[in-house]
């Protein structure tokens, strides 16, 4: 457990770092109170509703721009369905990785610890996670879209090499952006019901998963060597590099009858795009550079992965 001593010498810009064990017991408290099983939580058995969204158009990649416009309204809602599917088989590769961080990060770490505990908690909700969104790509009769063969090995190495502070990063990457879109998207009543149970689970019980990284990366900022800060900033900037190209698969375009280089294309030269991506990564961006992350080479990738204004 960290001591009053250690808990006072730790500060960054953000003020004095809390202590990791009241941080992590208040967290599985709000789990106690606040987990869901989406097996029992969702009616899966309910039929699919005529005419609405599976994603808001606003948040579709192709929205607002020429190709959209000339789009009749049933291919929008169309490929709305390809990339909430998309975004799914997204999120699931993204927390099979990240499950396999947090078990790194605890392997040597005290095991009755409320730190431990609570990251074991993390792991189970991303169980829940990968199997529902899984459950609802197969229930809305999308097919699955795994990311790119060269982004699938890097994630590899990622998980297998990544130093704490990195995986914290990264870790934050995946959580944040997603999360901004899916608070979007469960309140909106033009979304099907089934998406919008989804999404309400997953925001609720990711907060805490947010929390706990964020906490975490500020302490190891403040505490790692300064040869790992500066990796720590090199791959969080080329990690944002990477998820910003496989936010989107191209497949999805072929899948609803559309031009797949015209759309990739207009999709990259939109700012209705941009300005999405670049607030859905806005909250994330400002603490990243708070805490010393985008610095150096790490902001300069930052920059060109489209998601830091």
């Amino acid at each position: 457990m960290t001591t009053v001593t250690e808990k006072a010498a730790l500060r960054d810009a953000l003020g004095l770092l809390k202590d990791r064990e009241q941080v992590a017991e208040r967290l599985l408290e709000s789990s106690a109170r606040h987990s869901f099983d989406p097996d029992t939580e969702l009616d899966w058995a309910a039929p699919l509703e005529e005419g609405k969204w599976f994603w808001p158009p606003e948040l579709v990649s192709l929205y607002d721009t020429p190709l959209w416009r000339r789009m009749a309204e049933e291919q929008r809602m169309e490929l709305a369905r390809h990339e909430a599917a998309a975004i799914a088989s997204l999120g699931i590769w993204f927390e099979i990785i990240l499950m396999q961080l947090l078990v790194r990060h605890i392997y040597d770490r005290p095991v009755t610890s409320a730190h431990v505990r609570y990251a074991l908690t993390e792991i189970a909700d991303e169980c829940r996670h990968s199997t529902m969104f899984a459950r609802m790509i197969e229930r809305t009769g999308s097919p699955t879209y795994p990311v790119r063969r060269l982004h699938h090995n890097l994630g590899r190495v990622l998980k297998t090499v990544s130093t704490t502070p990195g995986s914290f990063a990264a870790t934050l990457l995946g959580e944040e952006i997603l999360d901004y879109m899916q608070r979007l998207t469960f309140p909106d009543e033009r979304v099907q019901t089934l998406v919008r149970g989804v999404t309400r689970i997953h925001v609720v019980e990711e907060a805490r998963h947010v929390r706990y990284a964020r906490e975490e990366l500020r302490r190891q900022m403040v505490s790692c060597p300064r040869w790992e800060a500066e990796l720590t900033r090199v791959s969080c900037g080329e990690a944002a590099r990477v998820f910003s190209i496989a936010f989107i698969n191209p497949a999805v375009y072929t899948n609803v009858g559309l031009d797949r280089r015209e759309a990739v294309a207009q999709v990259r030269a939109s700012g209705h795009r941009r300005e999405v991506m670049q607030a859905g990564a806005k909250r994330l961006t400002d603490f990243l550079d708070d805490v010393g992350v985008l610095r150096g080479v790490g902001r300069r990738l930052w920059r060109s992965s489209g998601l830091l204004a």
